[in-house]
């Protein structure tokens, strides 16, 4: 078996293990804000990120030169805490304790880079700028890390996302990589319907960044773009094409789990759909 087989193997075996999780933390979490859709469409691009491209340390969490994951849509944080899960910063234990009293990991990430949070975020539209702060730190201090966002397409209604698009080619960012959940759903209906942004890809395109479009539930297409070396000073966007509520008939591009209480009879019947893929 050749090696990149073996790192695919081992990146799709991490994405059916956070899938359990993530029916886990929701069901024992037992809350709306639990945001199941949106964590669901992110699996594959956190499992393919921290099972094999980013670079870090994990018993070193804050080491100076890892590799940056910043969650702009962070009420997708079920597919990051459940990679952070598999990489050893967080224990099963704090998973099943999401949204509990005085647990650490709540409904939108809360900075702790001792467990791999590198910053806070809530309020949509604010990542991409905070990356391009990292950015140009790891330029001006002759650092080679890279630093990776994670943007919702609803999310590229907010201004403040073009606006830090247009200063990353500005200032030569070639070490910022944008990836974009292209789910098409945000919380009160489709992104056609409440405001659409046309080809996504072709405004990317526009503010000068290179462009990559892909099946974002497939790790192999994941791995070449992550993985594959540009001679370009431009940033990189990804527009990742998902499923929003992705891997569970019942949630899948249903927008009531957007944001829904599961009962234990809808997670017995996505655990028998699980073990099916298992």
């Amino acid at each position: 078996m050749s090696k990149e087989k073996d790192i695919l193997n081992k990146i799709n075996e991490m994405t059916k293990r956070m899938r359990k999780n993530i029916l886990d933390m929701s069901l024992s979490a037992g809350s709306e804000s639990s945001h199941f859709g949106g964590g669901l469409s992110i699996v594959e691009i956190t499992a393919t990120l921290f099972g094999s491209i980013m670079s870090y340390d994990a018993k070193n969490p804050e080491w100076e030169d890892r590799d940056r994951f910043i969650l702009s849509k962070g009420h997708g944080c079920l597919g990051y805490y459940t990679a952070l899960h598999e990489i050893g910063l967080i224990s099963k234990d704090d998973l099943m304790k999401f949204e509990k009293t005085n647990s650490y990991l709540l409904g939108h990430p809360v900075m702790n880079r001792k467990k791999g949070i590198e910053f806070s975020n809530g309020s949509l539209g604010m990542g991409l700028s905070v990356g391009i702060g990292v950015a140009l730190a790891a330029k001006k201090r002759k650092k080679n890390y890279k630093i990776y966002v994670l943007i919702g397409d609803g999310e590229c209604n907010e201004g403040s996302v073009w606006e830090a698009a247009m200063a990353a080619p500005n200032f030569k960012l070639d070490n910022i990589i944008s990836i974009v959940d292209r789910n098409n759903l945000q919380q009160t209906g489709t992104n056609k319907e409440i405001m659409s942004v046309g080809d996504i890809a072709e405004k990317w395109r526009s503010f000068a960044w290179d462009v990559i479009e892909l099946d974002g539930h497939n790790i192999k297409e994941l791995y070449d773009a992550f993985s594959n070396e540009r001679n370009s000073t431009k940033p990189l966007a990804i527009i990742a094409n998902t499923i929003k509520g992705k891997g569970f008939s019942f949630s899948e591009n249903n927008n009531d789990w957007h944001h829904k209480i599961m009962s234990k009879s809808q997670y017995e019947l996505a655990i028998k759909e699980l073990k099916k893929k298992l």
